[in-house]
């Protein structure tokens, strides 16, 4: 068996990551380990904020551990919120607040291109490893659903009809950006396990 910590307080994110993680691998969290306070996220890039909370769990515990940092780039805004998504309304902003700002921000602008992109830092056997998530889509005028959390209400992934929080758990799942990168990290952890039998 393997065990990986996952650097996350998140429980939305929890639920999303554990269901693809493979059977042969368990995975704690931060509150599980005993890491209670919120890790600094102060890079400048998706990667830079994953590696940083790597960085984190592994000078507390020096465990195995996995950190991911995912970013709503919107064209119209040169890419922004991107690395600030979390945080786009301020410090201890809500959801609410950041889609409020963001959906401000782009009105009266008719190109609503926007990509969600993840970065996942794994840290394994003395090494690092990224994997990258990434779906294209847009952004609506308003919010629609009640599923998920984030941006989910006013993102509406290319070649779907539906944002993020108008679908089920298991249909976001299956495209999120988020999937994608942890799908990678799976194959990862199965391809290292097969070679370790």
């Amino acid at each position: 068996m393997i065990e990986l910590v996952i650097a996350t307080h998140n429980k939305h994110k929890l639920a999303e990551i554990k269901p693809l993680i493979p059977a042969h691998v368990i995975l704690r969290s931060l509150d599980e380990v005993g890491i209670f306070e919120d890790i600094p996220e102060t890079a400048d890039t998706l990667e830079g904020n994953a590696l940083q909370k790597v960085q984190y769990v592994l000078n507390k515990i020096h465990k195995d551990c996995f950190a991911d940092d995912s970013g709503l780039e919107v064209d119209a805004l040169d890419g922004r919120p991107g690395v600030y998504s979390a945080r786009y309304a301020g410090e201890g902003c809500s959801y609410a607040d950041n889609n409020r700002k963001l959906l401000e921000e782009l009105k009266g602008i008719t190109n609503r291109r926007a990509c969600f992109r993840t970065v996942i830092c794994l840290f394994f056997n003395g090494k690092e490893y990224y994997f990258e998530g990434r779906v294209e889509g847009s952004i609506i005028t308003g919010l629609r659903g009640t599923e998920g959390f984030g941006y989910d209400p006013v993102f509406i992934p290319a070649g779907h009809t539906l944002t993020y929080a108008e679908m089920g758990f298991e249909e976001k799942n299956s495209l999120s950006h988020r999937a994608e990168a942890v799908k990678k990290l799976r194959e990862f952890l199965k391809k290292h396990h097969h070679n370790l039998r």
